[in-house]
């Protein structure tokens, strides 16, 4: 029996001092330009990233635990630890200004969708030859530069030859419900409890088209055969819209809602334009995007800047992760 550790001998085998030996391990291949020449073309992204995006990011956390003074250089930082917190957590205006941003990010940013998704069904539904065209007068606005819509809406909303207040004047003409609108204009942009209507107004129509589109977007993409079989089956627009069309738009439905309450919580252009960076008349409509701009180029407190800064990511991520819980809970489907 030949034993299984012993090669096999033969006069087709050679003996193993005849066997060459394993070839050394080759040396490791300089990359050639071809092969580095990818990251060079990408690397344009990750610079400016770096430089625009994450240094200040950074660079703002480290100020938020510091006092510093731009003006005296980097040399002026000294580490205070959590003051800066401390002081934006007993500060009554920046109480004031969150307090400013919920009511406009909620006023403005919950109607935009309530409009938009019955205007995109009809858009959707009504509308075949014509339908870009429609689509593109409601987003317009949304491309239009936001100083000059502001500045439109000032002027709608002047107190003495506003369009807003003219209109109103004649409604008080009317025998029955005349009575029901102020007998006097109406200082839409003097008096603090008219200022943020006004500025919610703003908003709602710059993007209410936005999510007009999304929504169209997303109804592009249900199967017509499903409506074709519940009109079978007797169901009416209603139905087919509550049953259908809602269940299957969620998943844009929770994009859009996480727009707006990013955007809503980061307003700044259009109160800043037409209130002033003061926010108007009692700081009635100052967010906490124009608190801090204030507190760092006004009061030159740049380590509580980056302080609220940071207050108000944690709100937009805290808020971002209930619109998500809240979707998910609802059976949003992915």
């Amino acid at each position: 029996m030949t034993s299984l550790r012993r090669p096999p001998s033969g006069p087709d085998t050679l003996p193993l001092a005849a066997v060459p030996a394993a070839a050394p391990a080759r040396k490791r291949a300089r990359l050639k330009p071809w092969h580095w020449a990818p990251y060079v073309f990408i690397s344009p992204f990750f610079i400016l990233f770096g430089v625009f995006g994450l240094f200040p990011l950074l660079f703002s956390l480290i100020t938020a635990f510091t006092s510093f003074d731009p003006y005296a250089g980097v040399a002026s930082m000294e580490f205070i630890g959590v003051e800066n917190f401390e002081f934006a957590f007993g500060d009554e205006w920046f109480w004031k200004s969150l307090w400013n941003t919920f009511w406009l990010g909620f006023v403005s940013g919950a109607p935009q969708h309530l409009v938009a998704i019955p205007l995109a069904y009809f858009i959707h539904t009504a509308f075949k030859r014509w339908r870009n065209a429609v689509l593109g007068a409601y987003f317009l606005p949304y491309i239009t530069s936001t100083v000059a819509i502001a500045l439109i809406f000032t002027t709608l909303f002047s107190t003495d030859f506003g369009v807003i207040n003219v209109a109103l004047a004649e409604l008080r003409q009317l025998p029955l419900i005349g009575s029901l609108f102020p007998a006097e204009n109406i200082n839409w942009l003097g008096k603090s409890e008219y200022i943020k209507p006004a500025v919610a107004t703003v908003v709602f129509w710059r993007y209410v088209g936005f999510n007009t589109v999304l929504y169209l977007a997303a109804l592009q993409t249900i199967p017509k055969d499903l409506y074709e079989a519940a009109t079978m089956d007797g169901a009416t627009r209603w139905q087919q819209f509550r049953y259908i069309t809602l269940p299957l738009l969620k998943p844009m439905m929770f994009f859009g809602v996480t727009l707006s309450v990013i955007g809503g919580l980061q307003l700044f252009e259009e109160p800043f334009v037409i209130a002033g960076i003061r926010g108007g008349t009692d700081q009635a409509a100052m967010t906490t995007a124009m608190y801090m701009y204030r507190t760092a180029f006004e009061f030159n407190e740049w380590g509580t800047a980056s302080a609220i800064s940071w207050l108000l990511f944690i709100c937009i991520a805290v808020l971002t992760w209930l619109t998500n819980k809240a979707f998910a809970r609802g059976g949003m489907e992915s």
